[in-house]
């Protein structure tokens, strides 16, 4: 991945989004626009730079640009928290080594972490920057057995990846009733976890494997939109216990870094708790002695 195209182009997408209007500039011919959004001389006086100055930077050479000009830059644009992150991010990966730019990233859960999974009694699950399912207890595997190739007998000795799930499995438009959503989430979650490492190999090959396999994928990945991603509420379509709505919370690991621990709990007394509540049953009797094999399985 090209840090430096990465960022030039991160900054294009945010200035075509604006309209002079939004952000208080007079326009006098309308007509004779060729972009859709700000140009670069808008952007550099509204940050309060020459457009000498910030042209360069959208050339991705950001050597010398400091926090402050990046600052000025966001509010220009008008980014939000994601946004203004994963600037930062990029603006660090153009400017230092590959060796010093690369964050520490945890593979696998610590046994601690397992146990606080399986002490839980709701779905609870770990993924990783490229979005593997990495652990899970029992109930998360069962709320996302569609993901693995047999839904009655998923295997958490080969991780399934969300993404890869979202765009080329055909029973994601079915497990999730909001699939433009949920596609428009993985990537933009994907776009936000490359920023921080341009250089993780297993990012890299992911998006050049769904780019060239989903057009889908293609056009939302060129959007360079970013989130985050800590909660709010999701839909699923379980086949073996049908709709469910959910509330989400998402945490990073600390001492496992690149790790995101996520929850799932529904509304009381609700037609979804209800659901799970059928689900943690048919978990038990159908899914764990199948996971206590798979995870014994020598190899």
């Amino acid at each position: 991945m090209d840090t430096r195209v990465e960022l030039g182009e991160f900054l294009a997408s945010r200035r075509a989004r604006i309209t002079p209007a939004q952000v208080g500039l007079p326009v006098y011919d309308a007509a004779k626009r060729r972009v859709p959004g700000l140009r670069r001389q808008e952007v550099a006086t509204l940050a309060g730079l020459s457009v000498d100055y910030y042209t360069q930077l959208e050339r991705g050479k950001a050597a010398g640009v400091s926090e402050s000009v990046l600052d000025a830059i966001a509010r220009a644009l008008q980014l939000d928290d994601a946004e203004r992150s994963h600037l930062a991010d990029l603006h660090r990966s153009v400017t230092t080594s590959p060796q010093r730019a690369r964050p520490r990233r945890a593979a696998t859960v610590r046994p601690m972490v397992q146990r606080l999974l399986e002490a839980m009694s709701v779905p609870a699950f770990v993924r990783n920057a490229r979005q593997d399912l990495v652990a899970a207890n029992a109930f998360g595997y069962a709320f996302y057995a569609p993901l693995f190739p047999d839904p009655a007998a998923p295997d958490p000795t080969r991780p399934v990846n969300f993404v890869r799930f979202c765009f080329l499995d055909p029973a994601a438009h079915a497990f999730y009733p909001d699939w433009d959503t949920m596609a428009d989430t993985s990537v933009n979650l994907l776009r936000t976890d490359a920023g921080r490492d341009p250089y993780d190999r297993g990012i890299s090959d992911l998006v050049g494997e769904l780019s060239t396999r989903s057009e889908e994928f293609r056009v939302r990945w060129a959007r360079h939109n970013v989130r985050l991603h800590h909660t709010g509420v999701k839909r699923f379509h379980h086949p073996v216990v049908g709709d469910l709505e959910v509330g989400y919370e998402t945490m990073p690991l600390p001492a496992d870094p690149g790790l995101v621990l996520t929850i799932y709990s529904p509304e009381p007394a609700s037609p979804s708790a209800d659901a799970l509540a059928l689900l943690a049953s048919w978990s038990a009797t159908t899914l764990a002695p199948r996971l206590d094999d798979a995870v014994d399985r020598p190899g």
